[in-house]
């Protein structure tokens, strides 16, 4: 008997694995505006910063000049924005030149969602260790203090 409910719960939870998405690291091979690839694969040995924006949203919008602060001063840090809100692509890009997002960006797509999923809350920052693996997800607000104590720990 109590084989017979241990085999029913582990099916059960092989049926709900099967349905729910996984949230650990997500490889991706994205574009950016500038037609360049974005790939995860291309930055293996490097910390990696994705930051999901929109438009809208003020503390998105506030915390990108310290993200270009913290991208300026450590190169060897890869940052990359999600756009999220991406119907006018002229529009977002203008918008992310004026108010100082100066790394890379993505807009977003059905296709860009397949891979990286859809942010639980705006501002969104993912942060992979150098070897791929998410070490960081977080929907709140970030600034450059924060980014640096999450991506210079281990370094001598």
């Amino acid at each position: 008997m109590q084989i017979g409910r241990l085999g029913r719960v582990v099916a059960v939870a092989a049926a709900i694995l099967t349905l729910c998405p996984a949230t650990g690291a997500r490889a991706f091979d994205l574009t950016d505006t500038s037609g360049k690839p974005q790939r995860l694969s291309d930055y293996k040995g490097r910390w990696v910063v994705l930051n999901f924006w929109a438009t809208w949203c003020v503390p998105c919008v506030q915390e990108i000049p310290e993200i270009s602060a913290f991208q300026r001063d450590h190169r060897d840090v890869v940052v990359i924005g999600v756009a999220v809100d991406a119907e006018d692509a002229a529009k977002v890009r203008a918008f992310a030149k004026k108010v100082g997002h100066d790394y890379p960006l993505v807009l977003s797509t059905d296709a860009v969602e397949r891979q990286l999923g859809e942010p639980r809350a705006l501002p969104t920052t993912r942060i992979y260790d150098p070897s791929g693996k998410v070490v960081y997800d977080k929907p709140s607000r970030v600034d450059r203090k924060l980014l640096e104590s999450l991506t210079l720990r281990g370094r001598a």
